[in-house]
């Protein structure tokens, strides 16, 4: 006879969470002034989800403007732009950001598996709810 036997306790209710996914390009396929970026940081901070992940490509190795070099800044410097975009404007609504990088964003490692996005810049207040992540990754929410 065992000395110890295991009792199955019954879980508690796990708690709620809304969780929104959005998949890039988040520009128009004329323009890479961000519009759709736009909406979705107003859907993000009107609905206050828990968590939202964010997949690339946040600038579109594909779109005519990267491809035509017609940008006025480096690469790098639109991306991050792009981020400061998304977490300030969101920082409101207190969400947890995950980024997900693609092969697709220009300004990044085009390797597979990819590393997650570098922004050292990210202010001190915003690391708890800001991620990067690798891709492929796995995700754990609670």
């Amino acid at each position: 006879t065992p000395l110890f036997v295991p009792k199955t306790l019954p879980s508690a209710p796990a708690e709620q969470r809304m969780v929104l996914v959005a998949c890039g390009p988040y520009t128009t396929s004329d323009s890479i002034a961000f519009d759709p970026l736009t909406d979705l940081i107003e859907v993000i901070v009107r609905d206050r989800p828990d968590v939202c992940v964010l997949f690339g490509p946040f600038l579109d190795a594909k779109h005519e403007q990267v491809e035509n070099c017609q940008l006025l800044g480096s690469f790098a410097e639109v991306f991050k732009l792009c981020l400061k975009m998304i977490i300030e404007g969101t920082r409101s609504a207190g969400s947890q950001l995950v980024f997900v990088p693609s092969l697709r964003d220009v300004h990044h490692d085009y390797v597979y598996p990819q590393p997650p996005f570098l922004f050292p810049e990210l202010p001190k207040d915003d690391r708890p709810r800001v991620h990067f992540v690798s891709e492929p990754c796995t995700l754990d929410v609670d």
